[in-house]
């Protein structure tokens, strides 16, 4: 048995997969301990893992409601700059608290979200190994596609090579606080400084939740990188029943909206959907996310069904299409039925796993500055009529189902611990 501990930022498209992968180790014998924020508790402990509280006084119970009511208003540029600052204050908590708890723990190897950069200078500075899962989209730094903070298409050429390197070198003047912080620890610790922003990542074993079909062709991912497919819940996991009015589902192909549970303020986006959605035969299901109550709202147009929050998973299976924010959980959910997208980044990496969708041909993009009622009824309409969307959502759904999921994944992090040596990948991308 070994003593896991997992860090990772208090989103739900990182809590759901860590706390999946979580529950998938402790089936297994092991035993695992979430450091988080006490608002992320309880999906933590719903699924039978430890948990120990870091930011008792930073962030009380409660605070992330506030936080993330400020981030649903925003978007663009504006939204990531609001999630760069919510992380650097999350890494510095991790980096002041974090050590102490996992020593007391006795934890011995560390699970971190690629997103919590500060996690390998804490396992550094404790001599523990760890590995890096990637939850949203994979953040490595790779001059042959496009920065994950852009909604770039893929371009092999010398052309798009440059403007990558731009992308990148902009990436790091944002980054550089964060960078500064986690060094300023590295330094009192006698650890040597990061001169880039790979070196955060695990050279013993990176996983990504992505299937490979669903990332752009890469040419300099490290040889321990696999791209395991998602993590659902299995449904023995005890989790609080989700709500929903299935009595009202008429048998017209359902379409599945949700803008995730972050850029979920944006009532006009919802009303445009209702609108772009009228007098087709199909019928609309609108999720609007924690903390947003649809008695409060107007009455969208057509009468379609709203609800606070649904049961994702078991509407998509359902479903005949999804209008998304192209956040990666309702992305992967909806590849993982089949079913294709229309998408409406908003910021942070969504604009680039909207250009994945539409380099796979799994759905359609539009930019939400460019967003109108004509523009996305017309986007609609073609991915319910023409097969090839349909039939791309299926071709990435046959190649989540070869990835192996969230038992390849943890098959990978039982390697790490009895070999001690980098897991590498048999075959690259």
């Amino acid at each position: 048995m070994t003593h896991f501990g997992i860090i990772c930022p208090p989103g739900s498209g990182h809590i759901n997969p860590m706390a999946t992968l979580g529950y998938e180790l402790k089936q297994r014998g092991h035993r695992v301990t979430v450091l988080g924020i006490e608002d992320t508790q309880p999906e933590f402990i719903a699924a039978g893992l430890e948990f120990q509280v870091i930011g008792k006084s930073d962030f009380p119970k409660g605070a992330t409601k506030d936080i993330s009511t400020k981030l649903g208003h925003y978007s663009g540029f504006k939204g990531f700059l609001y999630s760069l600052n919510w992380m650097v204050n999350t890494a510095k908590i991790c980096l002041r608290d974090a050590p102490d708890l996992i020593k007391a723990a006795g934890i011995e190897l560390l699970l971190l979200d690629q997103c919590t950069t500060e996690g390998a200078t804490i396992a550094n500075y404790l001599d523990i190994p760890f590995v890096t899962v990637s939850n949203a989209l994979i953040l490595n730094w790779d001059m042959s596609v496009p920065p994950i903070t852009t909604s770039w298409n893929y371009d092999p050429s010398w052309r798009g090579i440059i403007r990558n390197r731009v992308g990148y070198a902009l990436l790091e003047l944002l980054n550089k606080y964060v960078v500064n912080i986690i060094n300023d620890h590295r330094q009192q610790w006698n650890l040597s400084p990061y001169n880039h922003f790979n070196q955060s990542f695990s050279q013993l074993a990176q996983i990504c939740q992505q299937p490979a079909e669903f990332e752009f062709p890469r040419r300099e991912l490290p040889s321990c990188c696999h791209f395991t497919g998602p993590y659902h819940y299995p449904s023995s996991v005890s989790q609080e029943s989700i709500p929903f009015p299935y009595e009202k589902l008429t048998g017209q192909p359902l379409i599945y909206a949700s803008m995730g549970s972050l850029q979920n303020r944006l009532v006009w986006v919802f009303k445009m959907i209702a609108e772009a959605c009228v007098g087709l035969d199909a019928q609309l299901v609108i999720t609007l996310g924690w903390g947003v109550n649809p008695e409060y709202l107007p009455d969208f147009p057509g009468n379609p069904i709203v609800v606070g929050y649904a049961p994702q998973l078991e509407l998509l299976q359902k479903a005949t299409m999804t209008i998304t924010h192209a956040g990666m959980n309702t992305t992967l959910h909806s590849l993982s039925n089949g079913v294709p997208m229309v998408a409406i980044p908003i910021t942070n990496e969504q604009p680039a796993i909207a250009a994945r969708i539409a380099w796979t041909g799994t759905g359609e993009v539009i930019p939400l500055k460019k967003l109108s009622v004509e523009k996305l009824q017309k986007a609609i309409k073609r991915v319910l009529s023409e097969d090839s969307y349909k039939k791309n959502a299926l071709r990435l759904q046959e190649a989540i189902k070869r990835a192996g999921g969230v038992s390849r994944a943890a098959d990978i992090i039982e390697e790490v611990v009895v070999t001690g040596k980098p897991v590498l990948t048999s075959t690259k991308q």
